[in-house]
């Protein structure tokens, strides 16, 4: 199993979640993070208004799947969330352990 974790700006969540939804990707976890990378400050333009700032909202997409499926995956989330912009985020795989349903029990890939 693996874990994908993408940042990626908040307009694109949708693009995103349609991207998943039709490689099979059954569900995830969406938070609002704050982060800079490599644009350190420079302008953004968020919801239409332009501004500087050393924190850039942005969006954190959490899914965890097969290993087999963990390549498309990621390419889902690249062309989806890619803007061609500075800032477009970032993408990581981390390998998981276990997972474990807690209503039934169920553990690994049967968890998903």
């Amino acid at each position: 199993m693996k874990l994908v974790i993408a940042i990626i700006k908040p307009f694109k969540l949708d693009d995103v979640r349609e991207a998943l939804t039709e490689v099979g990707v059954a569900g995830m976890t969406v938070s609002e993070v704050k982060g800079f990378g490599r644009q350190k400050g420079q302008t953004e333009i968020y919801r239409g208004a332009e501004y500087s700032t050393n924190m850039v909202p942005k969006i954190k997409i959490e899914v965890v799947c097969a290993a087999d499926l963990a390549g498309r995956v990621v390419e889902a989330v690249q062309s989806a969330a890619n803007t061609g912009a500075i800032g477009d985020g970032k993408i990581f795989v981390l390998d998981v352990g276990q997972a474990v349903r807690i209503r039934t029990g169920e553990t690994d890939d049967n968890a998903l």
